[in-house]
């Protein structure tokens, strides 16, 4: 794992929110804002962005911990201002605090892990709980 960050290192990205980023399950739509869990999944894509400059090529990152707290709605066709800070690096664990933005409104905030292994690590853990 290259150590290439410290604390207080930052990465953004931005979403526009989409029909199919909404609250949807079984019974059909909820409402026409983005859903708690895209925006959980953004927000972790926002913090692999330093996992991905720091594994190596034999290396993988892999999720650890997830936390959505939803603010405010983002409706859809609205830009999502993501920012990911580095809290700590302990090891080959990764941890990133989070906010969510819209029109400089806060719409969420969190934290989220994520751990580096080798590749051939995680295709051994994987393989335990394949049928």
């Amino acid at each position: 794992m290259l150590q290439l960050f410290q604390p207080g290192d930052t990465k953004s990205f931005r979403r526009v929110v989409r029909q199919e980023d909404c609250a949807t399950f079984e019974s059909g739509n909820v409402h026409p804002v983005y859903a708690t869990f895209a925006l959980g999944r953004d927000a972790e894509w926002c913090c692999r962005l330093f996992v991905l400059e720091m594994k190596e090529e034999d290396e993988e990152g892999i999720g650890a911990a997830l936390s959505v707290e939803h603010h405010s709605p983002a409706l859809v066709g609205t830009t999502v201002e993501f920012k990911a800070t580095v809290t700590h690096i302990l090891h080959h664990t990764i941890t990133c605090s989070y906010t969510a933005h819209v029109d400089g409104r806060l719409i969420a905030s969190g934290t989220q892990v994520q751990k580096i292994l080798k590749k051939d690590k995680l295709k051994l853990l994987f393989s335990q709980y394949s049928s």
